[in-house]
């Protein structure tokens, strides 16, 4: 206990420190990424389901 105890409060306080810092820019970078990349699958995932509401309107119902 004498030895786990402060090796762990320094490993949690200075994961608190990071957390408290913020995202660095590479971080920030991915991040803004992959908010595109997902905003580009919703609207593909939107028309797909057009055009499936198009040629087989009950397709939602087969599952």
């Amino acid at each position: 206990m004498i030895f786990v105890a402060p090796i762990w409060l320094i490993l949690h306080y200075r994961s608190k420190k990071q957390v408290a810092q913020g995202l660095s820019k590479e971080e920030f970078t991915a991040l803004t990424e992959l908010a595109d990349k997902a905003e580009k699958m919703a609207d593909r995932i939107q028309t797909l389901e057009a055009i499936l509401d198009a040629e087989a309107p009950q397709w939602r119902n087969r599952a």
